[in-house]
């Protein structure tokens, strides 16, 4: 487990002390082929994410290229979903591109299959990382991600909208019942013009946070389901008054509203979510101005929060070009430059030379601010999730919708994640 508790605090490490990656060199390894200014090589490099995190990272690449001319990037983008499935697809035949975004929920299943490489064999510099937060990129000794980034569960809110309801702004000292009252008399107050929110249930990191909250672990170590299926349906069952409501938008107007969310495409006036989805949330809904608060908790002194790698840097453990895939991933998560290029849209900067290079106002501030102020409430983050995670979140959420569209009652729709979960825990022991 990876204590996040002094994160935001962390004073500089000395060179003594820091975890550094070069300090193994690239023994038993080679650096590939390598370029030059007049025949660069070429590295491909994926992510996910809307237009707004594109034209980030696409003026990022234009800077790691200016500075770096025997390398050329060819970057593409796509949504989450479609992103794992072109992974999975890639995989399968050999060719995942040279570096990749990545995330946390899918490092064990490409990591243990070894689809990845191990950055602890070329020269990144992590001097700057805090010690606590690199094991989140390493499974059995071997470091195959690099954080760019972290991020933390919160409830975004948007204050025109509750201005023009008539509701007061919540500060986020909340009960699961206060937060479904706030939710009900929003909706009820809009007349129509958006509802109060979306199905937070649905959201598999939430549930996570409510186990937490009620001292329960998504999975144990020796990689079983940490919770029962009364767990599950307790969950499930939480904002059932709310659905069919003016609180809770329905999952026809949310499929309706992809590939926007509904709290970007203005149809809810709050969501539960990971933190750094600020920037994309701003230029989906145009609105003026988001606020976030804590979610809510039963225990007013547990929470169940912590901060999570919001995406990590990982290499393909077949690319030709190991030494200039390397220097990308290290400019991408050192380089001062590129954290005032992406700000708080990939997440608080995970690197210390690259967080005190950034300048965070308005809200990107916000998302800095939110994170130290629930620095008291954080508890461990996890390790990797076991092998067939991914699978798992992405069955979540759509047993989730089946169960909101009617095509499941709540013990159906627990019987039939229990099953995928211990199939996939069964085929990976």
């Amino acid at each position: 487990m990876i204590n996040r508790r002094n994160f935001l605090t962390t004073i500089a490490l000395g060179t003594a002390s820091a975890a550094v990656l070069s300090a193994c060199g690239q023994s038993g390894t080679t650096a590939g082929k390598t370029g030059s200014a007049e025949n660069p090589v070429t590295i491909n490099y994926t992510w996910w994410g809307n237009d707004d995190r594109a034209e980030r990272t696409r003026k990022a690449i234009a800077l790691f290229e200016s500075k770096n001319p025997d390398i050329k990037v060819n970057g593409n983008f796509t949504d989450f979903a479609g992103y794992w499935q072109k992974r999975a697809t890639e995989a399968a035949g050999g060719g995942l591109p040279d570096v990749m975004q990545w995330d946390l929920s899918y490092l064990r299943d490409y990591g243990q299959r070894n689809q990845l490489l191990d950055l602890s064999t070329v020269n990144i510099n992590t001097d700057a990382f805090d010690k606590s937060l690199l094991p989140s990129g390493q499974i059995r000794g071997k470091t195959f991600g690099i954080p760019t980034s972290t991020n933390a569960f919160a409830v975004y809110y948007d204050p025109a909208k509750l201005a023009a309801a008539g509701v007061a702004e919540p500060d986020g000292s909340w009960t699961y019942k206060e937060f479904h009252e706030f939710m009900t008399e929003v909706g009820t107050k809009s007349n129509g013009a958006f509802y109060g929110g979306g199905d937070y249930t649905a959201v598999w990191w939430m549930f996570n946070i409510w186990l937490r909250q009620n001292n329960m672990e998504a999975f144990t170590e020796d990689g079983k389901l940490g919770f029962s299926k009364d767990d599950l349906k307790k969950w499930w069952s939480q904002p059932a008054e709310l659905r069919g409501t003016p609180a809770m938008i329905p999952e026809e107007r949310v499929t309706q509203l992809l590939p926007k969310s509904a709290f970007g495409s203005n149809a809810t006036a709050s969501e539960v979510t990971w933190d750094n989805f600020m920037a994309g949330y701003l230029a989906d809904s145009g609105a003026q101005e988001l606020k976030l608060v804590p979610v809510p908790s039963d225990d007013p002194d547990n929470l169940g929060l912590f901060l999570k790698p919001s995406m990590l840097m990982v290499a393909s453990a077949k690319t030709e070009y190991k030494d200039a895939a390397a220097r990308f991933i290290d400019f991408m998560v050192n380089d001062p430059e590129v954290g005032q290029i992406f700000k708080t849209s990939r997440g608080v900067p995970a690197s210390k030379t690259q967080r005190d290079g950034t300048t965070f106002e308005g809200t990107d501030k916000l998302v800095v601010d939110y994170e130290k102020s629930i620095e008291k409430y954080l508890k461990d983050a996890p390790e990797p999730p076991i092998v067939g995670f991914g699978t798992l979140e992405a069955s979540f959420k759509r047993i989730a919708s089946d169960m909101n569209y009617g095509k499941l009652d709540i013990n159906g729709a627990v019987d039939a994640w229990f099953k995928e979960a211990e199939d996939i825990i069964k085929q990976n022991a």
